[in-house]
């Protein structure tokens, strides 16, 4: 099977780069990734230093999948996240928008997390079950070069729990190649990233892509086995939900066969959303199967 290299670190979703791996369409590989601090705190006495390393979430890339062009999509299906050094870490970091109601003192927070038997150790009193997700995956875009700190039709940093083992996580293609980069793996992360920082935690991902000719979409689906998936990234964040919602309605209509009007309807009373990190906007939109799999005309 093949690996894929976490190093030198990357922090782009570039077409300029070159490849470090050429992959056929339904091939399994396992992809390392540094964690999203960059490795700088492996113990509880490091600090973030973004003197020395100003960027976050370094992903690996690009992988370059054979016969993807222009219009098509690819299906990244996870199987499985691990963590490379059996921890995670993360810091309070500034609280940003916070600040308003909590001040600015605020202490740097470094604090690494065993990670042993299906469970994070945040305390001697608390622990956390292990729920690996990929905060960041995505396609280069043929115009611009977007860095890994936002989300946006490529995909790029999501942040949303749904990008997790056992789900397919849809993407356009952009350049021939598809030119797929992935990383920011968490060990677990509470619905829109409080911090921007989740428990963050080098990995190795195993993920099977695939392509689909001639699938055009307009930005990243996800499927689970239960839920289907759309994801749309904006400020302010109620026009990223609408935006994501439509495009919900629209697969339910191209895909399963609904009426739009009924798919709005619907969506009204059993839709339910997701939030990546509250900062950049990013909201996932979804519905369960057993409804979309029952279209109304």
């Amino acid at each position: 099977m093949k690996r894929v290299p976490a190093e030198p670190l990357n922090y782009e979703f570039s077409r300029h780069l070159e490849p470090r791996a050429e992959v056929e369409p339904g091939e399994t590989i396992v992809v390392e990734a540094e964690d999203a601090l960059s490795g700088q705190i492996r113990t509880n006495d490091d600090r973030r230093d973004k003197t020395k390393m100003p960027y976050s979430n370094p992903v690996a890339g690009p992988i370059f999948l054979k016969g993807a062009k222009p219009g098509d999509s690819i299906a990244v299906t996870i199987h499985d996240i691990v963590p490379r050094d059996g921890q995670c870490a993360t810091y309070t970091g500034h609280p940003k928008r916070l600040c308003e109601w909590l001040g600015t003192d605020v202490p740097h927070g470094a604090h690494v997390c065993p990670i042993e038997n299906g469970v994070i150790r945040f305390s001697d009193k608390i622990t956390i079950p292990y729920a690996p997700m990929l905060g960041c995956i995505g396609t280069a875009p043929d115009w611009g070069v977007p860095t890994t700190g936002p989300a946006g039709p490529h995909g790029g940093n999501m942040d949303l729990i749904e990008v997790c083992p056992g789900n397919t996580v849809f993407l356009p293609v952009f350049v021939e190649g598809a030119y797929l980069f992935l990383g920011d793996a968490h060990a677990a992360m509470g619905h829109g990233e409080l911090s921007a920082t989740g428990l963050e935690m080098a990995s190795e991902t195993t993920v099977t892509v695939d392509l689909i000719a001639g699938k055009r979409i307009e930005g990243p689906r996800i499927e689970s086995p239960t839920e289907i998936v759309t994801v749309a990234t904006g400020s302010p964040m109620e026009r990223a939900i609408a935006e994501a919602y439509s495009r919900l309605i629209l697969w339910m209509e191209e895909d399963f066969g609904w009426n739009r009007w009924k798919a709005y309807d619907i969506l009204t009373h059993v839709g339910r959303i997701s939030v990546g990190y509250y900062g950049c906007g990013t909201v996932g939109t979804k519905i369960e199967k057993c409804y979309a799999e029952t279209a109304l005309g």
